[in-house]
């Protein structure tokens, strides 16, 4: 049976002289205060652009199951300046025998509009649609929406939160990121999956493996606590991946990554200096081209001194507990 996507994909090619911003994307996002910081990050490592409104428009097609923060995805078939120009070009689509809804899609940062007027859109739009009507488990689910004056008609692809499987995990450690922030992260290191190599020199528990797997990003992981590896393979195996984890100090890792994920252990389980900060940090960039680092202290001269230049960073809040997550890369050599 064909998929929705690939119903998108095929079926409506013959439209292509009505489709205005053809493989345009439009995100609908939405995230608690605490993490908007973060969101916004990721944001930028996905598109090169945020949006604090929570609704951004881009050609970069992202699942929206990869993000914990974004709801939906609008696979734009035709923008406009008007509504009835819209309904004009949905009157074109010949859905034949497959059965379909059309949805008001709300964005947290756009204007209120009433339940009403959302109805009222809802149903003149889809009485242009010829199709089968089905408001239970239609076959297609098409959004419309207004954004600062311009309407928006598509497909609509909404997010499946995997990131809450996750918590269920046999094995957890008190001091790991909760797996909503471990899956920003990793998509905030890894936003183009293809042909990347990651690690996790200080994986834990393995929450951020776990979150990166799930999204099929090559990743391995090592610690140097082994008192926890075993349940870190358990946690992994648990949701059904594979990968290699290692006991190994991050200072004895070889080999070369495009980008190391780094949530800094030692900050939390006991005082570190600043002399084994850039120790650590100095090793990684012997193996990784970039790293993300995830920290609850100032950093920013070791990270300088051992050979990184910042070049992105957001904030996470949970209380009066901040950690910062800062995105680097190798320094050109003077």
């Amino acid at each position: 049976m064909t998929s929705m996507y690939m119903w998108s994909r095929i079926d409506l090619k013959g439209f292509d002289g009505l489709v205005i911003t053809p493989g345009s994307y439009l995100y609908n996002y939405a995230f608690p205060e605490e993490e908007k910081s973060l969101c916004m990050l990721e944001m930028r490592s996905f598109f090169g652009k945020d949006s604090e409104e929570g609704i951004i428009e881009s050609s970069v097609e992202i699942d929206p199951s990869r993000s914990p923060f974004i709801r939906e995805r609008i696979d734009v078939l035709f923008k406009g300046n008007d509504l009835h120009q819209i309904i004009a070009r949905v009157k074109e689509l010949e859905l034949g025998e497959s059965t379909f809804k059309v949805r008001y899609v709300k964005a947290a940062g756009l204007d209120k509009i009433a339940f009403e007027e959302r109805r009222r859109i809802e149903r003149r739009v889809g009485l242009a649609v010829k199709g089968i009507p089905e408001l239970d488990n239609p076959v297609l689910i098409f959004g419309i929406v207004e954004v600062h004056g311009f309407w928006y008609f598509g497909q609509l692809h909404n997010s499946e939160q995997v990131w809450l499987q996750h918590q269920h995990k046999p094995n957890s450690y008190s001091t790991a990121l909760g797996t909503r922030v471990a899956r920003a992260v990793a998509n905030i290191a890894v936003p183009e999956p293809a042909g990347v190599k990651a690690i996790d020199p200080c994986c834990g528990i393995g929450t951020v493996v776990v979150e990166a797997l799930s999204m099929g990003i090559d990743i391995v992981g090592s610690d140097n606590n082994p008192l926890i590896l075993t349940g870190t393979r358990e946690n992994i195996a648990h949701f059904g991946y594979s990968t290699d984890i290692k006991f190994i100090d991050l200072r004895e890792v070889t080999g070369h990554y495009d980008v190391a994920i780094i949530d800094m252990p030692y900050n939390l389980c006991s005082v570190i200096t600043p002399e084994e900060q850039l120790d650590m940090l100095h090793s990684t960039r012997g193996f990784a081209d970039k790293a993300v680092i995830v920290t609850i202290e100032p950093i920013d001269p070791v990270i300088r001194e051992a050979g990184f230049e910042i070049i992105d960073r957001g904030i996470v809040k949970k209380g009066n507990f901040t950690r910062e997550v800062i995105v680097c890369k190798k320094a050109l050599k003077n």
